[in-house]
C-alpha cells in the first residue's frame, strides 16, 4: 500500500486544480502560487469563469486547460504531471442543481469518478471538495463530520445534490480503504468572498448587487432560516492546511464559520452597510443611492416564496451550523474573517466592479 504522507519537502508541488477558474479554485490556485508551486487548472467554464484567473495567465507556473474532467486523455494528461489534486470541479449553486437534477448528478458522479481513476494511475494526492448540503435535513445543530444523515424525498430535485456529493465522499473513501489512495474531504458551509456571483442563487452577492442598484432585496421564503458565511480567505486557508497533514488522509472535515444569521437579518445588514458605504463614496453623485437610505431597511425588503423563486421540487434547511473542532483539533485552524468584514470586503468589490 502506497504512503499516506504527502511530499513536504523544500522542491515545489506540482498542482492540479480541477473547476479552478471558479470562485473557490481561483483563490485558491492565487495562494498556491504565491507559494512557489505549480498550478495547472481543467475548467470547462459552464460556471467558473474565464475573468477569475485573467491575472494568472502569464504566470510563468501556471497553465489552465478549456475541458471537461469527463474528457479523460486530457485528464490524464494534466495529472501525469501532478503530485497532487484538488477537485473542486461539480455543479453549484442552489438555482442550477434544481433545475437542471441530471446534470448537476452526471457532472459531479461521473466527474469524480474520472478524477479518482485518475488520481490513482498516478499516486498522486487527492482532496475533495464536498457540500454542507450531505447533511440534509438533519436538526442536530451544529452538524458533526459522524453525525446520522436525513434526505429529503427523490422527488424533490434539490436532495439529487445532496445525494450526489454523498456518493462523491463514499467513492473516494473506498478509493481510499481498498486501493490505499491518500484522499481527503472537506465539506464547505457557504463559502462567500470577491469573484462570487449571484448568477446561481448565491445569496450575498445577489442582495449586494440587488443594494447597490437600489433595487429591493428579495428574501426567498420568511426569511428566518439562518447560514453561516465564510470568507473565502479562510477556506482556502483550511483546504491548504489539510493538504499539508498526514493524519488528516482518510478522513472528512467541515470548514466553515459558526457566526450564524438569519437571512432576514443579512438582508438587513446589506443594507445598512450599502447605505454607509454610500454617504461615504457617492456624495453628491448618487440621488439614487441618497434617496434609498432614507427608507427603513425593511421597506427595502420583498419576501419571494420558495415556488416562485425556484422550479418545482424545492426543499430548504432552517439551519446550517457547523462543528469545526476537527479541523482545528488537527490544524489549529480559524476562521479570522468577521461576518461585518466580508460584507465590507464584497461590498467594496462589487461597487468597484459590478456584475
Amino acid at each position: 500500500m502506497p504512503s499516506n504522507q504527502f511530499n513536504r519537502s523544500n522542491l515545489p508541488t506540482r498542482v492540479l486544480i480541477t473547476g479552478g477558474a471558479g470562485f473557490i479554485g481561483s483563490h485558491l490556485a492565487d495562494a498556491l502560487l504565491e507559494g512557489g508551486h505549480y498550478v495547472t487548472i481543467i475548467d470547462d467554464l459552464s460556471t467558473g469563469r474565464f475573468e477569475n484567473i485573467a491575472h494568472l495567465t502569464d504566470h510563468p507556473r501556471f497553465h489552465f486547460a478549456i475541458e471537461s474532467i469527463t474528457n479523460e486523455v486530457v485528464l490524464d494528461r494534466l495529472a501525469s504531471e501532478c503530485n497532487l489534486i484538488f477537485h473542486l470541479a461539480a455543479a453549484v449553486g442552489v438555482q442550477l442543481i434544481v433545475e437542471q437534477p441530471v446534470h448537476t448528478i452526471r457532472t459531479n458522479i461521473m466527474g469524480t469518478e474520472a478524477v479518482l481513476n485518475t488520481a490513482l494511475r498516478y499516486r498522486a494526492k487527492v482532496l475533495i471538495a464536498s457540500t454542507s448540503e450531505v447533511y440534509g435535513k438533519g436538526n442536530r445543530i451544529p452538524f458533526r463530520e459522524e453525525d446520522d444523515v436525513v434526505l429529503g424525498p427523490t422527488s424533490r430535485s434539490r436532495w439529487s445534490y445532496a445525494a450526489s456529493k454523498m456518493v462523491d465522499e463514499f467513492l473516494a473513501l473506498a478509493y481510499h480503504r481498498e486501493r490505499g489512495l491518500p484522499v481527503v474531504i472537506f465539506r464547505l458551509f457557504n463559502t462567500v468572498g470577491p469573484r462570487q456571483t449571484g448568477r446561481y442563487g448565491m445569496v450575498i452577492p445577489r442582495f449586494i448587487q440587488q443594494a447597490l442598484k437600489a433595487e429591493p432585496l428579495t428574501v426567498y421564503g420568511d426569511g428566518l432560516q439562518s447560514r453561516c458565511f465564510l470568507h473565502v480567505s479562510d477556506a482556502v486557508s483550511a483546504i491548504l492546511a489539510l493538504s499539508e497533514s498526514p493524519a488528516a488522509v482518510g478522513k472528512v472535515f467541515n470548514i466553515g464559520s459558526v457566526e450564524e444569521i438569519t437571512i432576514l437579518d443579512l438582508a438587513r445588514a446589506i443594507l445598512n452597510f450599502n447605505d454607509q458605504h454610500q454617504a461615504k463614496s457617492n456624495k453628491g453623485k448618487s440621488q439614487v443611492g441618497q434617496q434609498a437610505s432614507t427608507v427603513e431597511p425593511d421597506k427595502r425588503i420583498v419576501f419571494v416564496p420558495y415556488e416562485q423563486a425556484y422550479a418545482q421540487g424545492f426543499d430548504d434547511m432552517r439551519r446550517r451550523l457547523p462543528d469545526i473542532s476537527r479541523i482545528q483539533k488537527l490544524t489549529n485552524w480559524m476562521p479570522t474573517y468577521s461576518l461585518s468584514d466580508i460584507l465590507q470586503d464584497i461590498l467594496a468589490h462589487l461597487s468597484s466592479k459590478p456584475d
